[in-house]
């Protein structure tokens, strides 16, 4: 028996949620509560909770906390008073650490508990682990004591760090241990979708919750960590090796993470970060843990800090890992994610778009890459393993795309009876080219099952969950998978329907709506000065002498770098040539752009604007006699002013409202733009901000 397994027999506690803690600042808030949602790992009959203070030179008080499962956002489902060697109140001090009692309460794998601690007088520091993707509920400076609310109510400001809390811990569950991973800011989740646990070690938990006897994963990602070196507010791997690694209730297995930061900015050689990686495993297995070790990704692209040197630094690396011989075994992460045309770098497909972190995709193929019965720390887990490709389709609206489920075999027995299945959003179809199962598959084979998905022609642009269910028999049992994508639906072009008309001064004009969305297809050479070539989806006489016109452009794709879309205002957008005419839009190479008619000819000759592209974008003209004035914002809240026009032409009724997209195509003959818009309205009264509070006429 190991010293972990023995360990963990004695406490009887396993870990199954953890972070780590690497930094602290002042709130300055005083009778405050925070309230900490966690996803769990393994199951267990009993809970604990284990705080920090380690990175404060101050004591922490902690008056009140509870622990209950998740109801949804802050609410909890019947939050449960936790004690502290028998009493509700706990002082930690400087640098110190505490552990709740045991609290008897039913913990399901892979479920939400929420904590909650309640700081009587002043908190004058936090010690946190701050990125922790993760909305944490706080009561307001002087909320008092809600630690014990069911509701949410009282938690009205949100942050994603991890204030004192450093584990939770079951017992008496399925699990008999648990694998830390140890990493930088890739396993903390960096680049991964917030709320929504989608790090590696997420995708690790989740695969191993399938086995007979599963194990709890435990995530000691810190942003910006190393082998071998370390600051004040990030200690190195080795420095916090006893600390996240090697004291965790139940530790059985370490998967070593690390690196790239070492390699590439940090100025260490390959010898070094071996050298630190010897150190590790010499350690961790002096107290009897596995340790399982991960090559470095591929990072070039990631600002300036790839070199051919550096890259012979990684290989070599690399090559210990999977052959030098020390570690117990080893997850290909570099091979699991790299560009097989150019191997130094990323595939798209897993990239974030930074050139160094994965995004979801490529955390899933991070945790498919680990071979679970090497991690020594679970038993009896599923060996086949379900994927759906392409990683993150686009579907046509109502028509049929190449959807494609394999199904391999990662164990060392043959499975038999293999069966796959999709689950669509209601609506859609798909029809199966060929068989979805197979008979029996060996050691290392992959079966692929291949179907034509079809959106329904009314289903909402966007994204959707299209998933995978496989089953298969495995030393006659029956057992399962399950993968899933998100699928974006993209317009195809149809009828606009009234009050909303179309017209088009631009080549291959095509429109579409869904909804209360809209889609234009342009070309046109440019929508300024000497030419004026757009589609338009607008809506006549729709802003009166006192008015606005606000509508979001979702995003814009097939652009050139000046390709523009946007919103217009015109005494008739058929013929800018009677004039009244102001144009609001967002192209990648000049951002905001605010142009205007000055004389009445129907040409835009004033501009204004500038900064950077971004979508989706709110954009809004407002109407206040001959004074047009343009305002842009990132979430529809906080509102730039661009710039303000008298645009004498304007004099009269009411003007044209419309969406508009041109691709500015002069030099670049032939191409089309794609702008998709929603949220159109033109009201008849603004204030002087330019925020609504008048009718509205929309889609």
């Amino acid at each position: 028996m190991s010293a972990a397994e023995a360990g963990s027999r004695q406490q009887g506690w396993t870990g199954t949620w953890a972070t780590a803690q690497h930094a602290s600042y002042d709130p300055g808030t005083s009778e405050v509560t925070v309230r900490i949602p966690v996803r769990v790992s393994a199951a267990g009959t009993s809970v604990r909770i284990r705080l920090t203070n380690a990175f404060t030179d101050q004591p922490v008080t902690i008056g009140h906390a509870t622990v209950g499962r998740r109801a949804s956002g802050s609410s909890v489902a019947g939050p449960r008073d936790l004690t502290f060697a028998g009493k509700g109140e706990v002082t930690i001090p400087a640098g110190g650490q505490a552990a709740s009692d045991g609290l008897r309460i039913p913990v399901a794998a892979r479920s939400d508990l929420v904590v909650s601690l309640y700081f009587p007088g002043r908190l004058g520091h936090v010690s946190q682990h701050w990125m922790g993707l993760q909305t944490v509920y706080w009561t307001p400076d002087g909320g008092g004591d809600h630690a014990g609310d069911a509701g949410g109510d009282a938690f009205t400001t949100t942050d994603s760090a991890f204030p004192f809390l450093t584990g939770v811990d079951v017992r008496d569950g399925p699990a008999r241990g648990s694998v830390v991973a140890l990493g930088d800011s890739i396993t903390d989740g960096a680049a991964s979708t917030s709320d929504a646990d989608r790090r590696w070690p997420d995708y690790l938990a989740a695969r191993l919750s399938g086995c007979t006897t599963p194990a709890g994963v435990l995530n000691e990602g810190i942003s910006g960590n190393r082998i071998t070196a370390g600051t004040d507010g990030n200690p190195s791997a080795s420095e916090r090796l006893e600390r996240d690694v090697l004291s965790q209730p139940g530790a059985r297995t370490v998967i070593l993470f690390e690196g790239v930061n070492d390699l590439s900015w940090g100025g260490a050689t390959g010898d070094q970060v071996i050298d630190g990686m010897r150190e590790i495993v010499r350690r961790a297995h002096a107290r009897g843990l596995r340790v399982i070790g991960a090559t470095v990704v591929p990072y070039r692209g990631w600002g300036d800090y790839w070199t051919e040197a550096k890259e012979a630094d990684r290989q070599k690396v690399n090559a210990f890992v999977r052959d030098g011989g020390v570690f117990d075994g080893h997850a290909d992460f570099d091979k699991a994610v790299r560009d097989p045309d150019d191997p130094t770098r990323y595939a798209a497909a897993f990239d974030s778009g930074d050139h160094l972190h994965p995004n979801d995709t490529g955390m899933k193929a991070f945790a498919d890459a680990v071979d679970l019965a090497g991690l020594g720390a679970a038993r009896d887990c599923p060996s086949a393993r379900v994927r759906l490709t392409p990683y993150h389709p686009g579907l046509p609206a109502g028509r049929p795309t190449e959807i494609s489920a394999t199904v391999t075999n990662t164990g060392t027995r043959t499975v038999t009876r293999v069966t796959t299945a999709l689950r669509l959003p209601d609506g859609w179809t798909a029809e199966a080219e060929g068989k979805t199962g197979v008979g029996s598959l060996a050691p290392g084979a992959s079966s692929t099952a291949v179907w034509r998905v079809t959106p329904s022609a009314d289903a909402a642009w966007g994204p959707h969950a299209i998933g995978v269910d496989s089953s298969f028999r495995q030393s006659g049992r029956t057992r399962h998978d399950a993968d899933s994508v998100s699928a974006d639906v993209t317009p195809v072009p149809s009828a606009v329907r009234p009050p909303y008309r179309t017209f088009s001064t631009a080549d291959d004009a095509q429109y579409a709506q869904n909804g209360d969305r809209f889609a234009i297809w342009a070309g046109g050479r440019d929508l300024a000065g000497w030419k004026d070539e757009k589609a338009t989806v607008h809506v006549p006489d729709a802003v009166p002498p006192s008015g606005s016109l606000t509508a979001r452009l979702v995003g814009q794709t097939g652009s050139g770098p000046s390709a523009k879309a946007g919103i217009a205002l015109a005494n008739d957008l058929t013929a800018p040539e009677k004039g009244g005419y102001a144009v609001l839009t967002m192209s990648r190479s000049y951002g905001v752009e605010f142009m205007t008619d000055s004389d009445g000819d129907g040409k835009l000759d004033t501009w204004a604007g500038g900064g950077s592209s971004y979508h989706p974008a709110w954009l809004r003209l407002t109407r206040d006699g001959t004074a047009c004035t343009a305002y842009a914002s990132a979430d529809g809240t906080t509102w730039q002013r661009i710039g303000t026009a008298t645009v004498p032409s304007t004099a009269g009724g009411g003007l044209d409202a419309g969406m508009v997209a041109s691709a500015v195509n002069l030099d670049h003959p032939g191409q089309i733009t794609t702008a998709v818009f929603d949220a159109f309205s033109a009201t008849g009264r603004t204030t002087a901000g330019g925020t609504t509070t008048g009718g509205t006429r929309n889609g």
